[in-house]
Protein backbone atom coordinates (compact mmCIF):
# COMPACT_ATOMS: atom_id res chain seq x y z
CA UNK A 1 0.00 0.00 0.00
CA UNK A 2 2.90 2.37 0.74
CA UNK A 3 4.18 1.91 -2.77
CA UNK A 4 0.77 2.72 -4.18
CA UNK A 5 0.41 5.97 -2.20
CA UNK A 6 4.03 6.87 -3.03
CA UNK A 7 3.37 6.31 -6.73
CA UNK A 8 0.26 8.49 -6.48
CA UNK A 9 2.26 11.26 -4.80
CA UNK A 10 4.83 11.17 -7.60
CA UNK A 11 2.06 11.21 -10.22
CA UNK A 12 0.32 14.17 -8.54
CA UNK A 13 3.63 16.05 -8.37
CA UNK A 14 4.14 15.49 -12.10
CA UNK A 15 0.62 16.68 -12.82
CA UNK A 16 1.07 19.87 -10.80
CA UNK A 17 4.68 20.65 -11.72
CA UNK A 18 5.41 24.19 -12.94
CA UNK A 19 7.35 22.72 -15.86
CA UNK A 20 4.33 20.75 -17.02
CA UNK A 21 2.10 23.81 -16.74
CA UNK A 22 4.60 25.86 -18.73
CA UNK A 23 4.88 23.14 -21.37
CA UNK A 24 1.13 22.93 -21.95
CA UNK A 25 0.92 26.74 -22.03
CA UNK A 26 3.56 26.84 -24.74
CA UNK A 27 1.76 24.10 -26.64
CA UNK A 28 -1.53 26.00 -26.42
CA UNK A 29 0.12 29.18 -27.63
CA UNK A 30 1.74 27.38 -30.57
CA UNK A 31 -1.57 25.81 -31.59
CA UNK A 32 -3.26 29.22 -31.30
CA UNK A 33 -0.56 30.85 -33.42
CA UNK A 34 -0.73 28.06 -35.99
CA UNK A 35 -4.47 28.46 -36.43
CA UNK A 36 -4.17 32.25 -36.59
CA UNK A 37 -1.45 31.84 -39.20
CA UNK A 38 -3.18 29.30 -41.34
CA UNK A 39 -6.82 30.39 -41.15
CA UNK A 40 -6.62 34.07 -40.17
CA UNK A 41 -7.01 35.24 -43.75
CA UNK A 42 -9.95 32.94 -44.52
CA UNK A 43 -12.23 32.87 -41.48
CA UNK A 44 -14.35 35.51 -39.85
CA UNK A 45 -13.23 36.63 -36.40
CA UNK A 46 -16.07 34.69 -34.76
CA UNK A 47 -15.24 31.52 -36.70
CA UNK A 48 -11.54 31.93 -35.92
CA UNK A 49 -12.28 32.36 -32.22
CA UNK A 50 -14.48 29.25 -32.19
CA UNK A 51 -11.96 27.22 -34.20
CA UNK A 52 -9.15 28.04 -31.78
CA UNK A 53 -11.11 27.39 -28.58
CA UNK A 54 -12.67 24.16 -29.84
CA UNK A 55 -9.36 22.88 -31.23
CA UNK A 56 -7.55 23.61 -27.98
CA UNK A 57 -10.34 22.05 -25.94
CA UNK A 58 -10.14 18.86 -28.02
CA UNK A 59 -6.32 18.75 -27.76
CA UNK A 60 -6.50 19.39 -23.99
CA UNK A 61 -8.99 16.57 -23.36
CA UNK A 62 -7.23 14.18 -25.77
CA UNK A 63 -3.82 14.79 -24.22
CA UNK A 64 -5.07 14.32 -20.69
CA UNK A 65 -7.07 11.25 -21.61
CA UNK A 66 -4.02 9.59 -23.16
CA UNK A 67 -1.68 10.70 -20.34
CA UNK A 68 -4.00 9.60 -17.55
CA UNK A 69 -4.84 6.22 -19.03
CA UNK A 70 -1.27 5.59 -20.07
CA UNK A 71 0.08 6.31 -16.60
CA UNK A 72 -2.68 4.78 -14.52
CA UNK A 73 -3.30 1.63 -16.52
CA UNK A 74 0.44 0.95 -16.69
CA UNK A 75 0.29 0.71 -12.90
CA UNK A 76 -2.67 -1.69 -13.10
CA UNK A 77 -5.29 0.66 -11.69
CA UNK A 78 -7.86 3.16 -12.84
CA UNK A 79 -7.39 6.85 -12.08
CA UNK A 80 -9.35 8.39 -9.24
CA UNK A 81 -11.76 11.22 -9.89
CA UNK A 82 -9.55 13.49 -7.75
CA UNK A 83 -6.54 12.66 -9.92
CA UNK A 84 -8.47 13.31 -13.14
CA UNK A 85 -9.68 16.68 -11.82
CA UNK A 86 -6.17 17.64 -10.71
CA UNK A 87 -4.68 16.62 -14.05
CA UNK A 88 -7.29 18.58 -16.01
CA UNK A 89 -6.86 21.64 -13.79
CA UNK A 90 -3.08 21.49 -14.06
CA UNK A 91 -3.16 21.41 -17.84
CA UNK A 92 -5.98 23.93 -18.36
CA UNK A 93 -3.27 26.47 -19.37
CA UNK A 94 -3.18 24.68 -22.72
CA UNK A 95 -6.55 26.32 -23.39
CA UNK A 96 -6.15 29.50 -21.34
CA UNK A 97 -2.87 30.35 -23.10
CA UNK A 98 -5.03 31.33 -26.07
CA UNK A 99 -6.93 33.98 -24.12
CA UNK A 100 -4.45 36.86 -24.58
CA UNK A 101 -4.02 36.31 -28.35
CA UNK A 102 -7.79 35.95 -28.69
CA UNK A 103 -8.32 39.15 -26.74
CA UNK A 104 -5.99 40.98 -29.15
CA UNK A 105 -7.83 39.39 -32.08
CA UNK A 106 -11.24 40.57 -30.86
CA UNK A 107 -10.11 44.03 -29.69
CA UNK A 108 -8.33 44.72 -33.00
CA UNK A 109 -11.46 43.67 -34.89
CA UNK A 110 -13.72 45.79 -32.65
CA UNK A 111 -11.41 48.75 -33.32
CA UNK A 112 -12.01 48.35 -37.05
CA UNK A 113 -9.28 46.00 -38.23
CA UNK A 114 -10.15 43.59 -41.01
CA UNK A 115 -10.41 39.95 -39.94
CA UNK A 116 -6.98 39.26 -41.49
CA UNK A 117 -5.37 42.19 -39.68
CA UNK A 118 -7.12 41.25 -36.44
CA UNK A 119 -5.68 37.74 -36.84
CA UNK A 120 -2.24 39.31 -37.27
CA UNK A 121 -2.74 41.22 -34.01
CA UNK A 122 -3.61 37.93 -32.29
CA UNK A 123 -0.58 36.29 -33.89
CA UNK A 124 1.68 39.10 -32.66
CA UNK A 125 0.30 38.61 -29.15
CA UNK A 126 0.94 34.87 -29.40
CA UNK A 127 4.55 35.50 -30.42
CA UNK A 128 5.06 37.89 -27.51
CA UNK A 129 3.53 35.23 -25.26
CA UNK A 130 5.99 32.64 -26.61
CA UNK A 131 8.91 34.98 -25.90
CA UNK A 132 7.64 35.51 -22.35
CA UNK A 133 7.33 31.75 -21.84
CA UNK A 134 10.86 31.30 -23.17
CA UNK A 135 12.11 33.99 -20.81
CA UNK A 136 10.24 32.43 -17.87
CA UNK A 137 11.62 28.98 -18.69
CA UNK A 138 15.14 30.41 -18.76
CA UNK A 139 14.61 32.08 -15.40
CA UNK A 140 13.18 28.89 -13.91
CA UNK A 141 16.31 27.09 -15.10
CA UNK A 142 18.34 29.88 -13.45
CA UNK A 143 19.94 30.90 -16.72
CA UNK A 144 21.84 34.16 -16.82
CA UNK A 145 22.97 36.57 -19.49
CA UNK A 146 23.41 35.08 -22.94
CA UNK A 147 21.80 31.80 -22.00
CA UNK A 148 18.70 33.61 -20.75
CA UNK A 149 18.59 35.66 -23.92
CA UNK A 150 19.01 32.48 -25.99
CA UNK A 151 16.01 30.86 -24.32
CA UNK A 152 13.80 33.85 -25.12
CA UNK A 153 15.30 34.21 -28.61
CA UNK A 154 14.52 30.58 -29.43
CA UNK A 155 10.87 31.30 -28.66
CA UNK A 156 10.97 34.46 -30.78
CA UNK A 157 12.52 32.44 -33.61
CA UNK A 158 9.65 29.94 -33.38
CA UNK A 159 7.21 32.84 -33.73
CA UNK A 160 9.04 34.15 -36.78
CA UNK A 161 8.97 30.67 -38.33
CA UNK A 162 5.17 30.70 -37.90
CA UNK A 163 4.92 34.05 -39.67
CA UNK A 164 7.19 32.85 -42.46
CA UNK A 165 5.15 29.68 -42.92
CA UNK A 166 2.01 31.78 -43.09
CA UNK A 167 3.55 33.91 -45.81
CA UNK A 168 4.81 30.92 -47.77
CA UNK A 169 1.61 28.88 -47.54
CA UNK A 170 -1.00 31.59 -47.85
CA UNK A 171 0.67 34.05 -50.16
CA UNK A 172 3.00 32.06 -52.39
CA UNK A 173 1.18 28.74 -52.67
CA UNK A 174 -2.33 30.07 -53.24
Amino acid sequence: MAESSGARAVAMHRVRSPGRRRAVSIYGTIVTAAILSSAGDRLSVADLLIAIVVTLFVYWVAEEYSEILGEQLADGRLPTLAYVRAALAATWPMVSASFAPLLFLVVAWLLGASPANAANAGLAAAIVELVLYGWAAGRAAQLKGKQQLAAASAAAFLGLVLITLKDVVLVHLH
